[in-house]
């Protein structure tokens, strides 16, 4: 994500090439600043900074690891946007909403919700089938329900706490363990005018299972959503959406609501790799 404030006036999309440096040990929020105006963002993970930069700036950054010992440069990646991103950002349709870079937002299109989405370095764009899937599972929920209160777990880019906020959602808690996420989340809330309806907080998804929700919405490791369904806060809740799951892990999944009061209302799957469910607590104590 752009931290810096964007034009997309022109129509044109602000990034064009990533330079990506992989430090080992993490650069702290308020050295930032120092990164100059072409840095984009910093991915941290596990102690690691991956800094993203519209230029080269490899001086830059030699600098800082020459005077902290406790960074050290192990690579450095050019790639595309699109090489990034796996393909081309550009509008899109997973009925009803049409997803749009704001930088093609002067572009007509035909009806449906619209939902302005700026990705930036962060994955969480319709590229990916889950991403799609889990739309059109809230579309199906929305359709015969009204869900006031949703749990997203894994936000990423925001897109599926931004769609559930334009279906009709009061509040929406969206929950990402990376601070480049959040802000990148918190962004295309703002893009979205949807700042009292969205809360974006940082923080393990595994330690937010028990908020008081209508609907979960996790698309998100394996791992994270059997922790969850075994949770006390699980069958508070009325709804849920879990995703990014491979074919062994969605037969683990099933397995492990099956000892739960629960249904699962409709299944996607995509090439019979990713699998995406919306199913329901019977009988929730969430009223």
């Amino acid at each position: 994500m752009n931290l810096h404030k964007t034009d997309y006036t022109d129509a044109r999309i602000p990034y064009q090439d990533l330079y990506i440096y992989y430090l080992e040990g993490p650069i702290q929020r308020e050295e930032e600043p120092r990164l100059g105006s072409h840095f984009l963002g910093n991915w941290i993970e596990e102690g690691s900074s991956f800094l993203f930069f519209s230029r080269p700036t490899r001086e830059l950054i030699q600098g800082m690891v020459d005077t902290n010992e406790g960074l050290r440069l192990i690579d450095e990646f050019h790639f595309t946007y699109e090489e990034w991103q796996g393909g081309k950002i550009e509008p899109f349709t997973v009925p009803p909403f049409f997803i749009v870079p704001p930088w093609e937002d002067s572009k007509n299109h035909k009806g449906g919700i619209k939902i302005l989405l700026d990705p930036g370095v962060v994955f969480g764009t319709t590229l990916h089938p889950t991403t799609r899937d889990c739309l059109s599972a809230l579309a199906r929920m929305y359709e015969e329900y009204q869900i006031d209160r949703v749990l997203d777990l894994g936000t990423g880019t925001g897109i599926l706490a931004v769609g559930a906020a334009l279906l009709g959602a009061e509040s929406v808690l969206a929950i990402d363990i990376n601070p480049l996420a959040v802000k990148t989340a918190l962004s295309n809330v703002r893009l979205n005018g949807l700042e009292e309806k969205i809360e974006v907080k940082e923080g393990l998804a595994e330690k937010w299972g028990d908020h008081l929700s209508d609907l979960v919405i996790a698309n998100i490791y394996y791992d994270v959503i059997i922790e969850l369904i075994k949770g006390d806060g699980f069958l508070k809740k009325k709804w849920f959406i879990f995703s990014g799951l491979m074919r062994s892990q969605a037969e683990n999944i099933k397995l492990a609501l099956s000892e739960y009061p629960t249904e699962i209302v409709q299944e996607w799957n995509h090439e019979m790799v990713w699998h995406t469910f919306l199913g329901r607590v019977q009988g929730s104590s969430n009223e």
